[in-house]
């Protein structure tokens, strides 16, 4: 299980180099990307006002072509919490972000299981929405039925070792979460024992590995 963390200090910027950790980037916080970190990247849509337009979120990706080979996606834009409209909003850039030399993530939202998904348009699955739908039967599935596609699959808003089980459990190969944030000194040793824990539960997937 990789876990995407923003890079809260010299210690976890360390644990990154290390391979311990990749980073999660957005344009809104501006992150450089260090040689030889595996990253993804995300659309920062989640926080109200921080999506910087597609135009200028595909910019910043170009500008970052060159680290293109350790990204496991790219999240197309999406609107939190609603399947249809982020289904609007996100399939004329996944084109876009793949020619940028990305692969292209779509961003699950509440109702997806229940409309049609074009599942070549796209490369990996991040499992967004409400609290109660990415943990219940429908997300589950949606990995699932991604995974027999080969598609790379991802949690966001993973900040305990529980949910870090429960995403490995439903096939998911990341996750990322704020945990780091607050407390990056305090909380990195803790990140890393659950990640040492989950590595050695049995049912740890297989998956495909975009790192160069």
């Amino acid at each position: 299980m990789r876990y995407y963390a923003t890079a809260s200090g010299p210690q976890v910027r360390e644990a990154m180099a290390a391979g311990l950790l990749g980073m999660i980037a957005t344009p809104a916080a501006g992150n450089t990307v260090p040689a030889g970190v595996d990253w993804c990247a995300d659309n920062s849509c989640f926080t109200p006002g921080r999506y910087p337009g597609d135009a200028a979120y595909l910019r910043w990706l170009t500008g970052r072509r060159d680290r293109a080979g350790r990204c496991a996606f790219a999240t197309a834009p999406d609107v939190p919490y609603d399947a249809a409209a982020t289904l609007t909003r996100a399939e004329p850039m996944l084109e876009h972000i793949r020619a940028a030399g990305f692969p292209a993530a779509l961003v699950a939202q509440d109702g997806l299981e229940d409309l049609p998904i074009s599942w070549r348009s796209f490369d990996a699955l991040f499992l967004g929405g409400t609290t109660g739908w990415k943990l219940g039967p429908a997300a589950a599935q949606l990995a699932r039925q991604a995974r027999r596609r080969g598609l790379w699959v991802h949690m966001g808003r993973v900040n305990s070792l529980r949910r870090l089980r429960y995403a490995q459990s439903i096939g998911c190969h990341s996750a990322d979460g704020t945990f780091l944030a607050y407390g990056p000194d305090r909380n990195l040793p803790i990140l890393l024992a659950w990640l040492r824990t989950v590595a050695q539960d049995p049912a740890t997937p297989a998956g495909p590995h975009r790192s160069s």
